[in-house]
């Protein structure tokens, strides 16, 4: 059995057909946690989890670039943003549900900020929306999903923070959170290491070596499996739309680098999200 620790069956991507999509999926014996990134797209997460008796749970968060208004382009995306003001109480009562295992998407991101807006202020705004839910997810004891894109200075800086604030309830020892779609370097997983987060790997790698030195001497509770869908879709799928049942390929990516068998890798994996994620 495999666990995508991070899919977007939620959104407008799979409109006419995130059921047979799932569905497809559950009977590949994979397991997936759909992620919101705002509260449209976490309500439809919960939706779709609380339709299935096991195997499809939720994560709940305002997503940094919906923070404010903005055009936002990769590879295989290019959509506008929408700006949401954050609401803890509407946001507190969703990830009550049962099941909502995180808080996630959640953290910073200056990649693609308009340089034409006060910056600053947009940036001082994801700080304080991220530090707002790692809160909420501290005082419902659920782990965060962070998203990081040119911002890890500032994330380091909060997330150390935030630990010696909540040092009483925030174990050196305990795993609170994982770094998704993780494309640092290794010095950079170390540091996240250290403040009790694992990464998370995409298709990405299946198309780079860049992480290959990094994955071989990855320790083995301290990474997941995601697909990130609709978007890194792995080799040699590039250029259709992801899905959750593709995450064997990052998992057999890993394998390989590796040197040991996927069956390995895929209990590792999903033993590492069992534990984080109380599933």
């Amino acid at each position: 059995m495999l666990i995508d620790t991070h899919a977007h069956v939620n959104f407008s991507a799979f409109k006419d057909d995130a059921d047979e999509v799932i569905r497809r999926s559950l009977a590949g014996e994979t397991w997936m946690i759909l992620v919101g990134s705002e509260i449209k797209t976490s309500k439809r997460a919960l939706e779709f989890a609380n339709k299935y008796e096991k195997g499809v749970y939720a994560a709940v968060g305002l997503h940094p670039a919906h923070t404010h208004t903005q055009k936002v382009s990769g590879d295989d995306y290019d959509f506008n943003t929408r700006e949401e003001e954050f609401s803890y109480d509407l946001y507190e009562k969703l990830a009550k549900f049962k099941k909502v295992v995180a808080v996630g998407e959640i953290g910073l991101d200056y990649y693609q900020l308009d340089i034409t807006s006060d910056v600053t202020a947009v940036k001082q705004k994801q700080k304080e929306i991220f530090t707002e839910q790692l809160k909420l997810a501290q005082i419902l004891k659920l782990p965060v999903i962070v998203h990081c894109r040119q911002a890890h200075d500032d994330m380091l800086e909060i997330l150390r923070n935030f630990r010696k604030e909540h040092k009483e309830t925030m174990p050196k020892d305990k795993v609170w959170g994982v770094m998704h779609c993780f494309s640092g370097d290794e010095e950079l997983a170390w540091q996240y290491f250290s403040l009790g987060l694992m990464v998370s790997f995409t298709g990405l790698i299946t198309f780079s070596a860049k992480w290959d030195d990094l994955i071989r001497r990855l320790p083995n509770d301290k990474f997941m499996v995601e697909t990130d869908c609709p978007y890194m879709t792995p080799e040699p799928f590039r250029g259709q739309r992801n899905e959750p049942l593709l995450v064997k390929r990052v998992v057999e990516r890993i394998a390989e680098i590796k040197n040991l068998s996927y069956e390995r890798i895929a209990e590792i994996s999903t033993a590492n999200a069992r534990r984080l994620f109380n599933i």
